[in-house]
């Protein structure tokens, strides 16, 4: 199954937006402490992934707990009772109704690099178990919602191959009530996803499968942001000779562009018109594994993707299916499209994995 992934920014996605994809998947996450006040399901993020559920779509979505400013909370401390109340609210909402339930977003990523050790494991082993009681407790005869453990990253890099790594897929493996792993590779080469596949699968049990829910080249488009601008981009669309890539995007964004001269500063440029077929390409070489479960691809650029864009900002805004801040709406009233991607999406939708939705 391929889906939309809309993260965190609940304001890039409409349903008009899923049905121009042919998508009927959707996923997103939530940040934990932020339901802190208030009803959960009220949360933008859950409302939305709610919503797409009762108007049929499959929805996955992934619990992000943000300790990259703080220590990991320790068994039985204040911090982690806070932690596991939180699931207690959160997981009434969601529960039975989100398909594809993640703990964790990016646990390496989003704990401080000193705790990422054994006291990840511990921590997130916790929270695991709290779902699976829980699920266990409510749900005796069955629920429709699947167990996984959240993304891992940066697998392509041996350094990041730890202890922890392992120790986390393990647990997963050692685990019934878990189906699997997510994996978020964003890599500089189509071929680095295989550095994923390799040290993943091997870990795993037969019988479970993968979550692709964040993939892109994003690490290569950000190698390319101070080479210059094509020479004909230059001369048609009046920059300077010389212009870096970074500076005719940061244009775009001030002013958006018509969608020809958008496409014209990808297809003109050989590090991206070269890749036009990765979203092809990486969803063909995961399903030949037999093991994956769902992919999803960003829906669209957001606010984060443009504030202050310079030659060190990661440009996400490459990989987005929409270019909703860089290209002006369509004739359709539709944001911009991305180069190359909305295609790709439409072609890659099976017939056993569309649902009906409203």
């Amino acid at each position: 199954m391929l889906g939309a992934n809309f993260n965190g920014a609940t304001d890039t996605v409409t349903f008009p937006e899923l049905e121009a994809m042919n998508s009927s998947w959707l996923r997103g996450f939530v940040t934990m402490h932020k339901t802190d006040q208030g009803d959960p399901a009220q949360q933008p993020e859950l409302r939305l992934l709610l919503e797409a559920a009762d108007r049929g779509y499959g929805t996955a979505l992934s619990l992000k707990f943000q300790n990259s400013d703080r220590p990991l909370p320790r068994p039985g401390s204040p911090a982690m009772n806070a932690d596991l109340a939180r699931l207690d609210k959160v997981l009434p909402a969601v529960m039975d109704r989100v398909e594809l339930l993640c703990v964790g977003n990016e646990p390496f990523l989003e704990t401080r690099r000193s705790d990422r050790t054994e006291r990840l494991n511990e921590y997130y082993e916790i929270l695991t178990r709290h779902v699976i009681d829980y699920r266990r407790r409510h749900f005796p005869e069955g629920c429709r919602t699947h167990l996984f453990l959240g993304a891992l990253n940066h697998l392509d890099r041996p350094d990041e191959q730890t202890n922890a790594t392992a120790r986390w897929l393990d647990f997963a493996r050692r685990t019934p009530e878990i189906e699997g792993v997510d994996i978020h590779p964003h890599v500089d080469a189509p071929e680095g996803t295989n550095a994923y596949l390799d040290y993943v699968l091997p870990k795993l049990r037969g019988d479970q499968r993968i979550l692709v829910t964040e993939f892109s080249l994003v690490l290569l488009w950000k190698k390319q942001l101070r080479k210059p601008v094509p020479a004909e981009y230059a001369r048609r669309y009046g920059f300077p000779a010389g212009t870096p890539v970074w500076k005719a995007v940061r244009a775009a964004i001030d002013t958006p562009v018509p969608q020809r001269q958008w496409n014209d500063l990808c297809s003109m440029s050989p590090w991206y018109e070269q890749h036009k077929h990765f979203l092809r390409d990486q969803v063909q070489l995961l399903r030949d594994t037999g093991r994956l479960a769902f992919a999803s691809y960003g829906i669209a650029q957001d606010d984060p993707m443009v504030q202050g864009f310079n030659a060190d900002k990661t440009p996400w805004l490459f990989n987005s299916v929409f270019a909703s801040k860089t290209v002006q709406p369509g004739p359709d009233g539709l944001p911009g499209r991305g180069y190359a991607w909305i295609d790709q999406f439409q072609t890659l939708q099976r017939p056993q994995d569309n649902r009906p939705t409203s």
